[in-house]
């Protein structure tokens, strides 16, 4: 079974039909009773009690007759918690943030293996090849979990700046509530 990668340009806790779409995406296919993994590594623990709200509010408004248990990641036991999981949410803030604590797993792209994984701004830049981040104001080498150069928040500026990324690397510009996805 493939992976499924679903990365999101931002701003996915906004109500909109955006937004409702990919939640719908992240569940499609899921069973009646689904496990959601929700990755906050990208913020200040002191944000995690409002993301986790934002997060698993847009869950439940999406998942029609679902049934949800919500797990918030921990770096102690994160490989763990996938293995039990049908849904790894990787919620956006610090990109390298989230890159430097993912890095630390060296066989997380195997964990992941056939599970859906969905990356929200900092989360699908880390899970790309290489993004740009305008507030890390550069280009980076992600996780390349997903083959493409990516830049997040999109509103038609620094697209050049990915020029310093691998040519043969497809480019993704996700403006803010849109989402693209791919199997791996």
């Amino acid at each position: 079974m493939k992976t499924k990668f679903i990365l999101h340009g931002g701003f996915a806790g906004r109500t909109n039909s955006e937004n409702n779409l990919f939640f719908k995406e992240i569940l499609k296919n899921t069973p009646e009773q689904v496990n959601i993994l929700l990755v906050l590594f990208a913020k200040r623990q002191i944000k995690y009690e409002q993301a986790f709200s934002e997060n698993t509010l847009q869950f439940e408004r999406n998942g029609e007759n679902k049934e949800f248990n919500f797990e918030i990641a921990t770096v102690d036991n994160f490989l763990e918690q996938i293995k039990k999981t049908d849904i790894i949410y990787f919620h956006g803030g610090q990109p390298l943030k989230l890159l430097e604590a993912l890095k630390k797993y060296p066989t997380l792209f195997e964990s992941l293996k056939g599970k859906i994984v969905a990356g929200e701004s900092a989360g699908a830049s880390v899970l790309s090849a290489c993004f740009y981040s305008k507030t890390e104001d550069g280009i980076f080498e992600g996780l390349g979990f997903v083959s493409v150069k990516t830049i997040c928040h999109y509103v038609g500026e620094n697209k050049e700046r990915l020029d310093k990324c691998p040519k043969e690397l497809e480019t993704l510009l996700l403006k803010e509530c849109q989402f693209r996805v791919f199997f791996r």
